[in-house]
């Protein structure tokens, strides 16, 4: 047996990155999707007024945003049982964004200026 079908009946902005969601089912539910707003994909949510862009599309009945972003109405109904194995990408891809800056060893170099020093003829 599949998972049940969940749809989107309504949402509404409550508060930076956080969204209450209705469902067909009558469940509502509050989500702060900060925690998520990494990488290529969700990244670019972490501007609010990208994030504040949602729309509900009422033909697959989920939120989606410009960019392509979207959720499965699944994963946002039961957002709990979903919740860590969300962040946990999130926070890698954070982890990996900026790229490590090795700290190379010092080269000891001289520099002359013309007309000083090294074969100048001093």
């Amino acid at each position: 047996m599949g998972h049940p079908i969940h749809t989107i009946k309504a949402f509404e902005i409550s508060g930076p990155h956080r969204l209450r969601i209705e469902f067909g089912d009558g469940l509502v539910r509050t989500i702060d999707f900060r925690p998520i707003l990494e990488g290529e994909l969700y990244g670019p949510l972490r501007d609010l007024t990208q994030f504040n862009s949602v729309v509900l599309d009422r033909e697959v009945h989920t939120l989606v945003w410009p960019g392509g972003a979207d959720f499965d109405p699944a994963t946002l109904h039961d957002w709990p049982e979903h919740e860590a194995a969300m962040i946990a990408p999130a926070q890698r891809s954070a982890n990996t964004a900026e790229p490590s800056r090795r700290q190379e060893p010092l080269q000891h170099c001289s520099l002359s200026l013309p007309g000083e020093g090294w074969g100048e003829g001093a």
